[in-house]
């Protein structure tokens, strides 16, 4: 399973148009929000043939450019990862400084949380992993 630029060992792997990074799409659509330039499926459609298997470490990069140009730099970010299986608790760290590395930010502005379904609806049933960031920035110019 990919997830937040790095490969986590599992069974199952999620499926998308890209390589379904579900972290780093949450990510890169929070660092556009944050900026108000669009949102993901602004920037990359699913319609763009260029955009199929795209690395979403690419669309984090080229998002994170737009932030920039726009006057921006990112201060933190924080994620939630909801998923049943598998378990995140051994490889928090690993996605902290794979984001870090990512953003251009120390590792202590990235804070990963994992939470399960506890068994219930689509995360619960491993049918889903649902992802949410939210990034802190601070304009850099007028």
């Amino acid at each position: 399973m990919r997830l937040g630029g790095i490969e986590i060992p599992h069974t199952h792997h999620a499926v998308g148009h890209s390589d379904a990074d579900a972290l780093l799409h949450a990510l890169t659509d929070a660092l556009l929000g944050a900026a108000a330039l669009g949102d993901i499926g602004d920037w990359f459609p699913d319609t763009d043939p260029e955009n199929r298997n795209r690395d979403s470490a690419d669309m984090l990069g080229r998002a994170l450019a737009a932030v920039v140009r726009a006057g921006f730099h990112v201060v933190n970010v924080d994620c939630v990862i909801m998923l049943q299986r598998p378990k995140l608790a051994p490889h928090k760290r690993a996605l902290c400084d794979r984001l870090a590395q990512l953003l251009g930010i120390p590792a202590n502005c990235v804070s990963v949380k994992a939470k399960t379904g506890e068994g219930l609806g689509p995360v619960g049933r491993e049918e889903a992993i649902v992802t949410q960031c939210v990034v802190l920035l601070q304009r850099t110019s007028e």
